[in-house]
């Protein structure tokens, strides 16, 4: 059975800036060090021809969603713009994350990169990554 994790020594203190840094309204860092404002939340499913990752991204245009894969890192990149300021408000309290997001993805060598597909739906961008079909040995024959 083959993963997506992959060990990162250092995602425990980038996670904590990362917190540290959203407290105090900055940015977020990817693991490739690239600046984000925030990180939509990813769930991902392994199955045995295909991995399935779901992320997150409500108020977001599935057109705006930025979908590379690249020497075996699948990215997701985009913006969520910041809610207009309506007039007369005199207090307000915001928890969602607007601006540029970014996640990134090591995969394993046993996707095809060529059938990866992807659709937003519901605030919900799903991106399904085929495994392809496992080598099977081969006898020779030795005359």
């Amino acid at each position: 059975m083959t993963t997506l994790l992959r060990y990162e020594p250092w995602s425990a203190h980038r996670d904590l800036l990362n917190e540290v840094n959203r407290f105090f309204g900055g940015r977020t860092v990817a693991a490739n060090g690239a600046a984000a404002e925030w990180a939509p939340a990813v769930d991902i499913e392994e199955y045995g021809d295909r991995f399935v990752l779901r992320a997150d991204v409500p108020g977001v245009d599935p057109k705006t969603i930025e979908l590379t894969l690249e020497k075996g890192v699948l990215t997701l990149s985009g913006t969520r713009e910041k809610a207009a300021a309506a007039e007369g408000v005199q207090a307000r309290r915001s928890e969602r994350y607007s601006g540029r997001f970014q996640r990134s993805f090591s995969l394993p060598d046993t996707v095809d990169g060529e059938s990866v597909t992807a659709k937003g739906s519901n605030g919900v961008l799903e991106i399904v990554i085929p495994k392809r079909p496992k080598i099977q040995p081969r006898k020779i024959t030795v005359n």
